[in-house]
């Protein structure tokens, strides 16, 4: 069972996972239509569904066949507003008790994307990893204070092209990256990040999310001793980032998410990273599993 006060999304029906995008490629929707059955019964809050480039029409075809096998609502995942258009047009809110369904995601550079709001009522993901600088280029945050200006000033953007929007009405994304790798210290700052935008009352209800499964990415999956590597150590993630505010993953129903005790191994672990800068942060990674 999910973490009491953790919304999931679940992750398994978009292209970039290997196995999806075979199923794509072989036409077998009905094994497509088989994961968003299996993540409804394994607890997943929302199905995100995202179809690669595959046209508009593919979209709006496979947001009607989830909604016939699923009552869960749906995460339309594209950064392409016409394939965006097609599934929010396609997706019926009656078919999941009357619930909006979640739009991933709007960033700096698209928007637009708000408009498409008037089609279907939807609650957005504002990815806050990157702003607009003085000469409107888009630049990636690196620090949290960066991190957290954007999450302020995109909420008011926000508020400026949906009539009636509060913070409370959206999903803010401050970015995760792989632990394995971050030489540069993104682990600091989006622990801080969570904490400065928990932390403001301007920001009160707004929900915190990431994409969970990123966090881990390219680690083995097991311990030299056979113990497993990736669950723990984003569960001691979630250990963490939870009291400052994260409540939703785009992540895996199929992996033990759970709060830690202080003792854990891999709660150890991170506790120990953010004291560490540049690749002593991958040493102490590779300490935990081998």
């Amino acid at each position: 069972m999910p973490i009491p006060g953790l919304t999931i999304i679940g992750e398994s029906i978009n292209d970039s996972v290997p196995s999806t995008h075979e199923l794509f490629e072989a036409g077998k929707i009905d094994e497509i239509l088989d994961l968003a059955r299996s993540q409804d019964e394994k607890g997943a809050a929302y199905i995100d569904v995202n179809v690669g480039r595959r046209p508009p029409g593919f979209m709006a075809d496979l947001v009607r066949k989830i909604q016939q096998v699923t009552a869960k609502p749906l995460s339309i995942d594209t950064p392409d507003p016409e394939i965006a258009a097609a599934g929010l047009e396609a997706y019926d809110p009656g078919r999941a008790d009357g619930k909006r369904p979640i739009l991933n995601s709007i960033a700096w550079t698209r928007v637009a994307m708000f408009d498409l709001y008037r089609i279907r009522p939807f609650i957005p993901i504002l990815l806050v990893t990157e702003r607009i600088d003085a000469g409107g280029e888009a630049r990636m945050n690196h620090t949290a204070e960066e991190t957290y200006r954007t999450a302020r000033d995109f909420v008011r953007i926000a508020a400026e092209r949906i009539d009636g929007f509060t913070a409370d009405a959206c999903i803010l994304d401050p970015g995760i990256m792989p632990i394995g790798s971050d030489l540069d210290g993104n682990f600091r700052r989006l622990m801080e990040s969570l904490r400065l935008i928990h932390g403001d009352p301007e920001l009160n209800g707004v929900s915190l999310s990431v994409g969970l499964s990123n966090f881990t990415v390219m680690l083995p999956s097991k311990c030299a001793d056979g113990s497993p590597v990736r669950g723990p150590l984003e569960s001691a993630f979630l250990t963490l980032a939870m009291p400052l505010g994260l409540n939703t993953v785009i992540g895996s129903v199929r992996r033990n998410y759970r709060i830690l005790p202080v003792d854990h191994p891999a709660l150890r672990c991170l506790r120990d990273i953010l004291a560490l800068e540049g690749y002593d942060v991958v040493m102490r990674v590779m300490s935990f599993y081998s």
